[in-house]
């Protein structure tokens, strides 16, 4: 009988999942309360109606013949919950389950076998981080020993792309395998118009590169980025920063302009009754110089120091004007003092002081710093890119850490057009809306493309049709939705720890696996990689021994028992071959039991 998967909740990312499985192949048994059972998205898929945490409800859904069980609510309470019952009713059976807690994630896998704790924002920030350096991004791969995690921490990564070529790009007419091997990257799909979709082992490196042609390629981020510049015919903005004197000059212009009027005012009566009495004073006293009737005018309006009246006359206008001087002095300095005061205690002086950090073009503007944004502004600070976040909650307990791992923080709303100014939104080399309204991040977008048409706008989406429909219609190529980028992680944790992730690409999905090579194995351990590779249908991304070490290989590289080598295969592939492993599995299993039966009998006739 074919196993199926039980999938629990069916909210926006539920149903992404369950289109991905069907696209997979596999038979799914839906839980949910509310969905009804005549949905056209089920498209017949099984639907139990109730609810997950309800053993009954489970076992109604075939628990006990599943092959993995996927927990998609957004409760983290009902998660851990449904989590919990389904070890407890099937102790072996695989368990992948979607948290918001932050701090659960690595702590519940751990403490519970066989089970793997996601979080969608998690998943999807790197990728929206990739898709603002490069432009377009599949997905992201982690090839250290702990890749399937969403953090990527330190490890060597893998980024899986896809490009159009323009007309007139750099790589028109050159031969696929040669871009290839100059650019460190593995072709993974070439679409070309009128002719069959070629994916992995079946892609022609001899065929030369057209413009309007696709590229589907995986390889380093920075591989990848250099290459998106080629494909594109555009360079991309250097990161250039304003001389010293531009710099200091534009801050202390954005700091007054941001001194209430009141202020203003005050201090430019005070300016102007110190510049007239320095002028009465130095042609109006005989043996005052400029310096002498400043330092007359500072100590009349400032300080209570004596008015020296034995220097003039008797019943000269000097002692007039003198004695009018310390009067309007008095009032102007508490005035000043009082509204400059308030001014202090009211103002948000970052914001002044933030602008010397706001580079001229070249960098990231990150617009919204909550669970996504704040995780894209710490990835692409990690990658080593300059990034500029604007905020409009001044309370946001994100903001100081932001600013402590180098980010430039704004203030305000981005819906804004100044305050998108202020951050140089024209010049910059991409722009992405990470609030968590959809509304207001279409609002941003549009509103980016106003002030400069042909930047680069990333918008973060819920809603899957809304993205698909801007990209479609409003020319927003970059319109993703969270389920679109954090489904295919879920469905890839179902297929065990040796499946790294998995991708949708035209229809089909390709994944990426750990193939460990075991002492049994021969056809592994024998065989060229090169001939493996076109046997299986799998182009190899990196290979390390038993210890974890990297190691290099060549077309002729024979893999040794213990070796790991991480491979992109189509699912199709994969499943064939994690069938051929359960079937020698099970050969081998069963001559174990046989030889043992033989030694027992012979033991017993002796």
């Amino acid at each position: 009988m074919r196993q199926h998967f039980i999938l629990c909740g069916l909210g926006r990312i539920g149903w992404r999942v369950l289109e991905q499985l069907r696209t997979a192949g596999a038979d799914v048994v839906a839980v949910d309360n509310r969905c009804r059972p005549d949905d056209p998205r089920l498209d017949g898929a099984t639907l139990v109606s109730g609810d997950c945490r309800d053993a009954a409800v489970l076992r109604r859904a075939g628990l006990e013949h599943a092959r993995g069980v996927l927990i998609l609510t957004s409760d983290d309470l009902v998660s851990l919950s449904t989590a919990l019952l389904v070890r407890d009713l099937h102790p072996t059976v695989r368990v992948v389950v979607r948290l918001f807690n932050q701090q659960l994630l690595p702590r519940l896998g751990a403490c519970v076998g066989n089970m793997q704790a996601l979080s969608a924002s998690a998943l999807s920030a790197p990728l929206l981080a990739l898709i603002a350096r490069t432009g377009a991004t599949v997905g992201v791969v982690h090839l250290g020993p702990e890749g399937r995690g969403p953090e990527g921490g330190g490890q060597e990564r893998r980024q899986i792309a896809t490009l159009k070529i323009a007309h007139g790009a750099a790589l028109v007419g050159r031969r696929l395998g040669d871009i290839a091997v100059q650019r460190h990257v593995e072709v993974v799909c070439h679409l070309r118009a009128g002719q069959p979709v070629r994916f992995l082992r079946d892609v022609d490196l001899e065929a030369l590169v057209a413009a309007e042609d696709r590229l589907v390629v995986c390889g380093a981020p920075e591989s990848v980025r250099a290459l998106a510049a080629d494909v594109d015919n555009e360079s991309l903005p250097e990161l250039l920063w304003a001389g010293t004197v531009k710099r200091f000059s534009r801050v202390l212009a954005r700091g007054v302009a941001q001194v209430d009027l009141p202020l203003k005012i005050c201090a430019t009566i005070f300016l102007t009754v110190v510049i007239a009495s320095v002028i009465i004073f130095r042609f109006g006293m005989k043996n005052d110089t400029i310096v002498d009737a400043f330092y007359r005018t500072i100590s009349l309006l400032a300080t209570g120091a004596d008015m020296h009246g034995h220097d003039v006359d008797p019943g000269s206008w000097q002692k007039a004007f003198i004695s009018s001087m310390r009067l309007v002095g008095t009032a102007l300095t508490a005035a000043f003092t009082a509204i400059f005061t308030n001014y202090l205690i009211r103002a948000n002086l970052g914001g002044a002081l933030e602008v010397r950090r706001i580079p001229e073009s070249g960098h990231i503007i990150v617009c919204g710093l909550g669970n996504v944004g704040f995780r894209v502004a710490e990835e692409l600070l990690r990658q080593g890119e300059r990034v500029v976040v604007i905020e409009s909650n001044a309370a946001n307990s994100f903001i100081a850490t932001a600013r402590r791992l180098g980010a430039a923080v704004i203030i305000g709303n981005a819906n804004v057009a100044q305050v998108l100014r202020q951050a140089n939104a024209a010049t910059a080399r991409a722009v992405v809306t990470a609030t968590s309204d959809d509304l207001v991040n279409v609002e941003i977008g549009l509103l980016v493309r106003e002030l400069a048409p042909k930047q680069r706008v990333v918008l973060r989406l819920i809603d899957a049709q809304l993205a698909r429909t801007l990209r479609q219609s409003a020319d927003m190529g970059l319109a993703v939705s969270i389920p679109e980028l954090a489904a295919p992680a879920f469905v890839a944790a179902l297929y065990g720890d040796q499946v790294r992730g998995m991708f949708q690409i035209e229809a089909r999905m390709v994944a990426v696996y750990d193939l460990v090579v075991r002492e049994c194995d021969s056809d592994a351990r024998n065989t060229p990689l090169e001939e493996l590779g076109r046997e299986h249908r799998f182009l190899p991304m990196a290979r390390t021994n038993a210890a974890g070490a990297q190691l290099t290989w060549s077309a002729d590289t024979r893999l040794a028992a213990g070796d790991r080598l991480t491979v992109l295969i189509s699912l199709d592939d994969l499943q064939q071959w994690l069938a051929r492993e359960t079937t020698e599995a099970a050969q081998k299993a069963a001559g174990q039991q046989e030889l043992a039966q033989t030694v027992q009998s012979t033991t017993a006739n002796a």
